[in-house]
């Protein structure tokens, strides 16, 4: 047998999605409440250290020392309509057919951002965000264990800057990042379904006389439950991210920036859980014979790259009008292949093909009096999933679209309050995906399974940061 273990794949895959505010996938809440406040259309407004995300060559706007602090809170809502999964053998994966709970409740997302103007053309900044992260816990019974039961991401982005201001029209920027991914995930292993497939055959008749030899009893066998794979792993990786602004007039501004690829070696172990019936005696042959053994696991990767258009106009002193257009190029996620050093066992390939997405978006601000300044964006984002048989149940992605206001509260002359409110609504995501391989297949790893069925989604994100400037 060779029952699939969904390993760190789903976490490469979700995180180079995820990599900025501005790719599909599932995002950790937003790298700033103030872009957020706008659906992420002011990174040529530079109106905070923040900018060190959208565009560092922003950071020559600004004056002083700028701290900025904020959360943001992630509330999503998603569920789950079987329509036909199945075992590689061709018959119902069984379990339940509808999951309404396994998005968590609230999830939180923080940054943090500072920047120093050393001279009148250098400025110095940093910057700390959550660039991606998920966490999903279907049921162990549900129709699709056998892709996926569980996940949770975490990352974290740290991004020194610079900022240079060649003369009053061209600005530069440029900073580096040291990303960490760390991951958890785990699936389900269709020993039942193994089991059956085998039954009648003469390896079936070997495994029986194994068991008898050792002392066990075969009789177990007819109440053979689901195995279950785990698994952790973690990489630190390196990337750049360049900016331009270019100062038309005293009101408009253009902004180019770009992040770079990163490169990730995901390592981690693979923890193997037989206890698949009563008998402990029958549990370790299973285990024998499946060809899994607790490993260490190992996925290369190179996350997208990102380009980004933007622009500000300054209308008249009260209201400002911005965009953005954010090129992403996920068509680098093709098939993921993923080792288990040490072992015999063959690789498992996720078949991802995504395709290059592009993100568009609008924003404005009007400032009603001297304390408070509202703002207001939209967006629509383009998912990379290519089409329903490569819609996995870890990242059941669609086009989006994202509604967002939010104020700026200034406390006094050197401090502010920035709070936002963002609705995504995808569309419905239909899905069925088809594992390639089988546990019967030597030379790889895989269930076989066919998950089938479709996905409703909306988030809700709620945004607070505090700004201090001296």
């Amino acid at each position: 047998m060779k029952p699939k273990f969904m390993t760190l794949t789903i976490a490469a895959a979700l995180g180079a999605a995820s990599l900025s505010s501005h790719a599909s996938g599932y995002r950790f809440g937003s790298q700033s409440v103030s872009a957020q406040s706008t659906a992420e259309a002011n990174g040529a407004e530079a109106i905070d250290a923040s900018t060190i995300f959208a565009n560092p060559a922003g950071l020559t706007r600004l004056e002083g020392t700028q701290i900025v602090g904020g959360v943001t809170a992630v509330v999503p809502r998603s569920s789950f309509t079987d329509s036909g999964s199945r075992r590689f053998t061709g018959t119902s994966s069984g379990g339940l057919t509808s999951q309404d709970s396994f998005a968590p409740g609230v999830v939180a997302a923080p940054s943090l951002y500072v920047s120093r103007k050393i001279n009148d053309q250098w400025v110095a900044g940093f910057g700390l965000f959550v660039p991606y992260g998920s966490k999903l816990d279907y049921d162990n019974n549900w129709s699709g264990r056998y892709a996926m039961t569980n996940i949770k991401l975490e990352s974290i982005n740290l991004n020194p800057s610079v900022g240079f201001k060649l003369n009053e029209q061209h600005s530069f920027g440029f900073g580096v990042s040291a990303q960490l991914i760390k991951a958890n995930l785990g699936q389900g292993v269709d020993v039942p379904g193994s089991i059956a497939a085998l039954a009648g055959t003469p390896a079936s008749a070997a495994l029986l006389r194994a068991i008898v030899t050792a002392g066990g009893n075969p009789a177990t066998l007819a109440g053979v439950k689901d195995g279950h794979g785990s698994m952790d792993g973690k990489d630190w990786g390196y990337g750049w991210n360049l900016g331009y602004l270019f100062q038309l007039d005293e009101n408009t501004r253009f902004g180019l920036s770009y992040r770079s690829p990163i490169s990730h070696a995901l390592t981690g172990s693979a923890v193997w859980d037989f206890n698949v019936t009563t008998d402990p005696v029958v549990n370790k042959i299973i285990a024998a014979n499946s060809g899994k053994k607790n490993s260490d696991v190992l996925l290369n990767i190179r996350t997208p790259e990102t380009f980004s258009i933007n622009g500000f106009r300054q209308i008249d002193p009260k209201w400002a009008v911005m965009g953005d257009a954010t090129w992403t190029r996920t068509s680098r996620l093709q098939n993921l292949n993923i080792q288990f050093p040490g072992t015999v066992q063959g690789d498992e390939v996720i078949l991802q093909n995504w395709k290059n997405t592009w993100r568009f978006s609008v924003g404005t601000s009007y400032k009603l009096d001297e304390k408070f300044t509202l703002r207001g964006g939209m967006a629509y984002d383009q998912s990379p999933v290519a089409g329903n048989t490569l819609r996995h149940p870890a990242l059941p992605d669609a086009n989006r679209v994202q509604l967002s206001f939010g104020t700026n509260w200034k406390l006094n002359s050197n401090s502010s309050v920035d709070l936002a409110y963002s609705y995504l609504h995808f569309q419905n995501a239909s899905g069925s995906y088809k594992n390639s391989c089988s546990p019967l297949i030597s030379g790889c790893t895989g269930n076989g399974e066919l998950t089938q069925g479709t996905w409703k989604t909306s988030l809700h994100m709620i945004g607070a940061a505090y700004n201090y400037r001296f």
